[in-house]
């Protein structure tokens, strides 16, 4: 194995942090002198083109039940592939814009647990209009 494979291979038996991401991003592009082309709206434009090639993976594969019963490994490991694109473009866009990705996504999930409380039926319809006094942003499913 070479030291750059090894390093790899290190990393990936370790958790993957968005800051261990968003470091190896900012140094690929660095080397390859890509800042320049790095705007918010370039990096954007990229992600949406790579959700775009995620979309067709499932495009004409029906309904797809969890853990992809059925599907050929090489499937998986292309879709993994296209998660990893999304993924990256996600983190590279937060880094350009200057977002702590971490701490937003946080937020995040505290502002849904506020919009979706956890002790509302949201398989019933009687239930969310009934608590949408308290909160008006609850979905009307």
């Amino acid at each position: 194995m070479t030291e750059q494979t090894t390093e790899v291979a290190e990393e990936i038996s370790n958790s993957v942090s968005i800051e261990l991401l968003k470091a190896k991003l900012a140094a690929f592009a660095k080397e390859r002198d890509w800042d320049q082309f790095h705007s918010p709206r370039n990096v954007l434009l990229c992600l949406v083109g790579e959700v775009g090639e995620l979309s067709e993976i499932f495009q004409w594969k029906g309904e797809v039940e969890k853990g992809l019963p059925g599907w050929k490994e090489d499937e998986k490991v292309h879709l993994g592939e296209e998660l990893s694109d999304v993924l990256l473009n996600v983190v590279r866009l937060s880094d350009v814009c200057g977002i702590d990705l971490g701490k937003a996504a946080l937020r995040k999930l505290q502002l849904n647990a506020i919009k979706y409380p956890a002790d509302v039926d949201y398989t019933n319809n009687y239930n969310i209009k009934k608590n949408r006094g308290a909160n008006s942003n609850l979905p009307i499913v």
